[in-house]
């Protein structure tokens, strides 16, 4: 309803009232308040029944239609005009009789009849009818209400029988449905709203007009003969008629074509559910630089929100430079899948590892333009699509209907594809959609590609690594070794971990391990250079205190600015060792009576700091001891003290007594979790005295 509106006067209505019938006798007043009670809409009658013109009320609070309440009032309880507002809305309809005020001051008594409407931009409109009590007393009937409303309430307006066929309507409701006034009246509502919900709207209808109960602000979706082209939202509020006088039974109505502003709210909404799946999967999409774990990422968020089965798939070029050919077949690799329908779509979306897609398939069309593309499935598409007959089949059995395929493009390459499905029982895919799709892809694209540039790094970095550790430890009869290597987790870089052990000149042994601070190529190449250093020093026999200094100057000199390191040199003829630390973890012993202490005094500084002595020390190993050397990876964990970690190696090491490598094993698996966020090294030398 407009916000504000003052009826008209003048010619006759669809009801006109007959010389001699009771309509003569009745003065209707109809108004309308808003939900702040002020009065949006003035009838024609309400001037003659209050004394106001429209342009002295419209938008004044209607509280200037009655009377103060007396002294004698309850604080807090309503004036007449909210009461009328408050039992309206809780009611749906209510009629009453209170005293109201003229314009000349005078009182008198008034029957009202109010209702709540639904308004054209959504907000609730509270009509009123109104007339004097004595009038109302006289003849028991408002069709003079109706003859005034019917010629000016610019909503639809609509009385029927028992029977719900058409006795009255007005020219708004006409217009609406795109028919003439007389081509409605006798028939049944059934034939002129058209409506798609299983009879619901004939039985709210039927229970009004049966059972007398008002219906307010039904949305009711419908087409007409009229407009057979045009979907329509109508909000219809219904009420029984009372019956009184010569009035018929049957049911009245006011109904209101909301359709742009539902389809406006559809829209907005569906705006709103594709930024909301934009946010999750911004949030959701590329949490780990894996790149299987980006693609179901991307499926977890797409289905079942966007789509009913989505797949990801990887292109498997030839080579980084070869170029989309759309005259050859197309080979992806599926790395992740998801469906909510029932089967065979599981067995659709799961059933490849590897796909061939055949020059003319959607996926080759959608290549060749490089945006998003929307396919129906039918013979023609699983036809091209599906490289097998079987698998062309289960395509077209599985339910979808609708498929939308994106490219993953990051940087100027085609990573994949990404194609997502809709079964018929959902709305087909919009323009929006596509878009939405687009980015989507666009987003994943970008995160795949940035786990698989990461995964490249890492394997370089690896492999690096793997390069500079030594192939082949030295052998000695005095000193038995067990080691190993175990680089961090995917979702962590490659450390700087190193070690080896070393002959040295008169049989003794050098074991060295360290650890430079860091991650990827510039830690592994770091950790080459320190370890390729230590070994060509020590065979040139400098005390340990110095090999230490020297590997700090390189360290300096090459730009290494952290690595820890400790350094012990073995003299199985006298069964003394000396230890030199550069703020590593100290080296553990394992006694023969199961006793573990640690070995090497203080820590000293790290290397590439510089400035700062190092210093050795002595210690006696007795035969048959082990010596643990390692790096921090394996007693320091995220929410551990250090001190815990090494009470759990030492605990490791008492128990240490069968072949070494099993041992290895053993204390690793204890220790080292399945997700390990730092590389880990563990030397263990059993100790044998010479001769």
């Amino acid at each position: 309803m407009p916000s504000e509106q003052s009826g008209g006067s003048g010619g006759a209505g669809p009801i006109r009232s007959e010389p001699g019938s009771l309509l003569e006798h009745v003065a209707v007043a109809v108004f309308g308040m808003d939900g702040d009670g002020r009065i949006r809409f003035w009838g024609p009658g309400a001037q003659g029944l209050f004394g106001y013109g429209a342009a002295e009320v419209l938008s004044r609070p209607a509280a200037l239609l009655f009377p103060e309440p007396p002294g004698d009032t309850p604080e807090g309880t309503p004036g007449s005009a909210a009461l009328l507002a408050e039992r309206a809305a809780a009611l749906g309809y209510w009629r009453v009789r209170l005293p109201a005020l003229h314009r000349d001051g005078s009182v008198f008594d008034c029957g009202f009849r109010v209702f709540p409407v639904a308004g054209t931009a959504g907000e609730t409109v509270i009509m009123g009818l109104a007339s004097r009590g004595d009038e109302l007393d006289r003849v028991k009937t408002n069709l003079a209400f109706l003859d005034a409303l019917f010629e000016t309430c610019p909503i639809g307006l609509v009385m029927l029988d028992q029977d719900l066929r058409y006795v009255h309507l007005n020219q708004a409701l006409a217009d609406m449905d795109g028919l003439p006034v007389a081509a409605h009246i006798g028939r049944a509502t059934d034939e002129i709203m058209l409506t798609s919900d299983d009879g619901e709207f004939q039985r709210m209808l039927r229970a009004v007009a049966d059972e007398g109960r008002p219906l307010v602000g039904a949305l009711v979706g419908l087409r007409t003969p009229g407009r057979p082209d045009r979907d329509q939202v109508r909000s219809v509020s219904l009420f029984p008629l009372s019956r009184a006088g010569e009035t018929r039974p049957g049911v009245g109505g006011l109904l209101v074509d909301v359709t742009d502003r539902e389809r406006a709210l559809l829209e907005a909404t569906a705006a709103r559910r594709r930024l909301a799946l934009l946010d999750r999967a911004a949030a959701r999409v590329g949490t780990t630089l894996d790149v299987d774990t980006t693609a179901r990422e991307l499926v977890g968020v797409a289905v079942p929100d966007f789509c009913d089965g989505c797949v990801v798939e990887l292109v498997e070029w030839m080579h980084p430079a070869e170029a989309f050919d759309p005259r050859l077949p197309l080979f992806t690799r599926r790395i992740a899948f998801g469906t909510v329908l029932p089967p065979p779509a599981p067995e659709l979306v799961a059933g490849l590892e590897r796909v061939t897609y055949p020059p003319g398939s959607g996926i080759h069309r959608m290549l060749g333009t490089g945006r998003p593309l929307c396919v129906t499935v039918d013979e023609e598409f699983a036809a091209r699509a599906a490289s097998r007959p079987d698998r062309a089949r289960l395509l077209l059995e599985s339910g979808l209907a609708r498929i939308v395929i994106a490219p993953l493009v990051a940087r100027g390459t085609v990573q994949g594809i990404a194609m997502f499905g809709r079964s018929s029982a959902r709305p087909d895919f919009t323009e929006q959609d596509l878009s939405l799709a687009g980015e989507l892809a666009s987003r994943a694209a970008l995160c795949l590609d940035n786990a698989r540039l990461y995964s490249r790094v890492q394997d370089i970095a690896l492999t690096l690594q793997r390069a500079l550790l030594p192939n082949a430890l030295a052998r000695s009869e005095h000193v038995a070794v067990a080691h190993r290597y175990l680089p961090g987790s995917r979702a962590t870089e490659v450390g700087g971990d190193w070690y080896d052990v070393i002959d040295l000149p008169g049989g003794r042994v050098a074991l060295v391990v360290g650890d430079v601070m860091g991650h990827g190529v510039p830690a592994a190449a770091s950790m080459g250079r320190l370890r390729i250093t230590a070994k060509a020093l020590a065979r040139h026999g400098p005390e340990p205190e110095r090999l230490l200094g020297e590997l700090d100057a390189c360290a300096r000199e090459s730009g290494i600015e952290l690595a820890t390191c400790v350094y012990v040199e073995y003299d199985p003829h006298t069964g003394r060792a000396r230890i030199a630390n550069a703020g590593h973890p100290p080296p553990l012993l394992r006694r023969p009576d199961g006793t573990v202490e640690t070995l090497g005094g203080g820590l000293g500084v790290p290397l590439g700091v510089g400035g700062v002595p190092f210093r050795s020390a002595d210690a006696r190993l007795p035969d048959g001891a082990v010596l643990a050397l390692y790096t921090d990876g394996l007693v320091e964990a995220r929410g551990q003290d250090i001190e815990a970690g090494l009470d759990a190696l030492r605990a490791q090491l008492a128990s240490v007594e069968g072949p070494l490598e099993g041992e290895v094993e053993r204390v690793l698996s204890a220790l080292v979790p399945d997700a390990a966020t730092d590389d880990t090294v563990l030397l263990l030398a059993r100790i044998r005295r010479a001769g």
